[in-house]
Formats: structure tokens, C-alpha cells, sequence
């Protein structure tokens, strides 16, 4: 095999707020999106008014706004996480049927969601670990997964063991077979699918390296060079 060329576009490894910004410089002007709860939520703060994204919250609204601080905080205004949101002009609400026929019916363009581990083929694993005090219920990001048509990963890539995220086949349960088509992390961000897994950049790090920390074959984005 030979070498791949390196695609290191950043220094250092990204931090929560510059992955956060990453995500939603990728995502497309006019899109109806779903932040999931945890990383996800901060990308609400870096989408522009240009981009004109609509953002769907599960517990039944649409056009929510970046996170409420200080005195824009309202106790009853808030999203599936229970993080105080602001809304948007235009903003809707609703039953949380209807919020769940949204999800399921195919109308969110993205949805953006945590993960414990990706597969190769982009099965996702986001909802039970076996912990204790893990999280009883699969709850909303089953029908996310199957409904959006484009799902996002945000995750840091390995573990606090420094076992690798991103895997050749899932061992916790599944949320969703084969549904993720890009994953964000704080060394890299690849692009999954039937056809396997993509390095589109990496943070930090070389291919190479991205390579020796993730137990699968990966492939290098091809046209993509060092940062100046």
C-alpha cells in the first residue's frame, strides 16, 4: 500500500466551540435541522442569519435560536435537553406527536447527535453502555437517525481509556444501521458510508497518526492539503 498524503488542517485538536463552528460552516443554507442534546446544542450558536437555518427541538418547536443567557432566560422556553433556548421570528410550536411526525416523516434535512461509538458502515451507537447510571431509553434519536436525511456525529474520537469511538463493528446497542454520513471529533472528521471511512481533515495530527489510533482502514479525502 502506499503513503497517503497527509490532510492535517489545524495545528492543534479542535475544542468543543471550534467543532461546533465547523459543523455548522457545513451546513446548508435553508436547511431544517435537529440539535441533539450535549455537544450538539452549541452549534445553535454559530449558525448565521445568511444560512437561514430552521432548527427543530423534539419537545415540539420549530425556529429555535442560539442559548438563552442572563436575562434572555425563559424557565419554559426550552429544548429537549432542558437547556434554556431563545426563539427566532417565525417560531412555531407544537404537540409532541406532531414534533415526532417531523422527525419521522423525512422533513429534517440534518440532525446533528452525540455518539459512544460510529462503525465503519455508519451504524450508530448513542443511547446505552451497560454503565449503572446510563440512560434507560433509546427515547427520540431512533427515529432522528431513521428520519433525517443526513445524520452528524459530533464526539470526541477516543474514550478516556484512549480506545477509538469509531469502530470496525459496534458493541454497545444500536440506535440506527447504517445512517450516519459524517462524523466530527477533535483530531478529525470523517465521512462514512457503504463504501467505508474517509479522512476529510484532521486537527492536530496526520493521517498516519488518525490511522494508528482508529482500529479500521481508512482512505485520505482525495485534493486536500496541509494548511498554511
Amino acid at each position: 500500500m502506499g503513503t497517503q498524503t497527509s490532510i492535517q488542517t489545524s495545528e492543534k485538536p479542535l475544542g468543543r466551540d471550534e467543532l461546533a463552528q465547523l459543523v455548522a460552516r457545513d451546513i446548508a443554507p435553508g436547511s431544517f435541522v435537529n440539535l441533539g442534546i450535549g455537544q450538539p446544542t452549541l452549534v445553535s450558536n454559530y449558525l448565521t442569519e445568511d444560512q437561514n437555518i430552521t432548527l427543530h427541538t423534539e419537545n415540539g418547536m420549530l425556529g429555535m435560536g442560539p442559548v438563552a443567557e442572563g436575562d434572555a432566560v425563559d424557565g419554559d422556553l426550552i429544548n429537549a435537553g432542558k437547556i434554556p433556548v431563545t426563539e427566532l421570528p417565525g417560531a412555531s410550536y407544537f404537540h409532541h406527536a406532531d414534533s415526532f411526525a417531523i422527525m419521522r416523516g423525512g422533513h429534517l434535512d440534518i440532525c446533528v447527535l452525540g455518539a459512544f461509538q460510529i462503525s465503519a458502515t455508519g451504524d450508530l451507537a448513542n443511547w446505552h453502555t451497560g454503565a449503572p447510571d446510563a440512560i434507560p431509553a433509546v427515547g427520540g434519536a431512533m427515529d432522528l437517525a431513521t428520519g433525517a436525511k443526513d445524520v452528524f456525529v459530533m464526539m470526541t474520537l477516543l474514550t478516556r481509556d484512549g480506545a477509538s469511538k469509531l469502530v470496525e463493528a459496534c458493541t454497545y446497542p444500536l440506535t440506527g444501521v447504517g445512517c450516519v454520513t459524517r462524523v466530527y471529533t477533535d483530531k478529525a472528521v470523517f465521512l462514512t458510508g457503504p463504501e467505508g471511512v474517509t479522512v476529510r481533515e484532521t486537527f492536530g495530527c496526520t493521517f498516519e497518526e488518525i490511522q494508528e489510533l482508529v482500529p479500521l482502514l481508512l482512505k485520505a479525502a482525495v485534493g486536500v492539503g496541509i494548511a498554511a
